[in-house]
């Protein structure tokens, strides 16, 4: 069954083909960064796919980012299908690549990556977390898990990495957190001009390329 492209921003490499990476965008939305993040992962060989869990709406500022946000979490299992769909549209169209896929995502995007992992763990082998926590039953995920964390970060309060690295070495997962010094939430999105931070997400995007390589 061929299933039809879902709402989103898909980027695929100059050979056409690629290992698949999933992409959750934060709270703000499908938006221009998140776009660039795609392509940047195409550019290096990927096949991207960033699904619109808004479909069409993009906040630019934290009270509407907090009210989609809310909204979209309020209607929670709708969000778990549509991701759920997306991650099959992407592995029919790697599936030739072989190696299952990866889910990288951002801030809220995160906790959806954490619950597709434990979801969906035949297809799920490599798990990016952005400045993002979430309770899961990792018992059956298959994946290995990267994380970058911001050490100044009031949503997402150093206790709950810590939390979210236990529970997956408790199940038994492969995971390396990294913690950033002097950052906060967002610091690897150029259009926080608040929060960006140069050097960091350049050091967290050669790791997250090192990561989705290895054993490629």
């Amino acid at each position: 069954m061929i299933h039809q492209q879902p709402e989103g921003y898909y980027a695929v490499p100059p050979s056409g083909k690629g290992a698949g990476v999933l992409v959750l965008h934060a709270w703000w939305g499908l938006n221009d960064t998140m776009k660039a993040f795609c392509r940047q992962l195409a550019e290096n060989g990927f096949v991207a796919f960033a699904p619109d869990l808004y479909h069409g709406k993009v906040a630019d500022n934290i009270p509407d980012a907090e009210a989609l946000g809310s909204a979209l979490d309020a209607n929670h299992l709708q969000a778990k299908a549509e991701i759920a769909q997306a991650a099959r549209f992407l592995n029919q169209r790697v599936r030739q690549a072989g190696g299952g896929l990866a889910v990288m995502g951002f801030s809220l995007g995160a906790y959806y990556a954490l619950d597709l992992a434990a979801a969906d763990p035949e297809h799920i082998r490599k798990v990016v977390l952005f400045y993002g926590s979430g309770g899961a039953d990792f018992s059956s995920s298959r994946a290995a898990y990267l994380g970058h964390f911001a050490e100044n970060d009031p949503y997402e309060p150093g206790a709950n990495v810590d939390e979210l690295e236990a529970s997956l070495r408790r199940a038994g997962r492969p995971v390396t957190f990294y913690t950033y010094p002097g950052t906060g939430h967002w610091f690897c999105e150029p259009d926080r001009p608040q929060a960006y931070s140069p050097a960091a997400a350049r050091l967290a995007w050669d790791r997250t390329l090192a990561f989705l390589k290895a054993g490629e």
